[in-house]
C-alpha cells in the first residue's frame, strides 16, 4: 500500500483539497459510490473540526491493508486546546461552537471505525477507517 498523502488544514481551500486527496486513494483502492461521499464527509468534518478549534492541523490520508481487507484510514491531527470531555463531545447534539454537535458522532456513524485521543493543552488526534467489503 502506499504512503499517506498529508494534507496540512489551514484554510477553507485545504478541506477541498483533503477531501479530493481522500476520494482519489479511496476510489484507487476501490471504493465507488455513496462510500467516496462518505470518506470526503467524513474528511470535511474532521478538517473543520481543525480549523475551528485548533486554527491549524492535518489530515493524513494511507491507504491500508490488514489482511485479507483493504481500505482507508483517515487522521486528523491538531495541537489545539484539546477536548476536555471527549464522552461528551461523542453525544449527537452537543457543541460548543453554537454549531449542530453533529460532526464527531456523525463521523464515527459513517465511518467503521473511529478512535480519538486528546487531552486539554494536548491536541487532538481523531483515526477513522472505512474497510472495502470482503469479496
Amino acid at each position: 500500500m502506499e504512503d499517506g498523502v498529508v494534507v496540512p488544514i489551514r484554510s477553507d481551500r485545504d478541506i477541498i483539497i483533503a477531501r479530493h486527496e481522500g476520494r482519489r486513494i479511496a476510489a484507487e483502492i476501490g471504493f465507488s459510490g455513496s462510500d467516496l461521499t462518505l470518506i470526503a464527509t467524513a474528511i470535511s468534518e474532521l478538517a473543520r473540526n481543525i480549523l475551528k478549534f485548533a486554527a491549524i492541523g492535518e489530515i493524513v490520508v494511507t491507504a491500508v491493508q490488514n489482511t485479507p481487507r483493504r481500505g482507508i484510514s483517515i487522521a486528523a491531527k491538531d495541537e489545539g486546546p484539546g477536548i476536555a470531555d471527549i464522552p461528551l463531545a461523542m453525544k449527537d447534539g452537543y457543541s460548543t461552537s453554537f454549531g449542530l454537535g453533529l460532526g464527531l458522532p456523525g463521523t464515527k456513524r459513517i465511518m467503521d471505525e473511529f478512535n480519538i485521543k486528546s487531552g486539554v493543552g494536548q491536541g487532538t488526534i481523531v483515526i477513522v477507517k472505512k474497510w472495502l467489503p470482503l469479496q
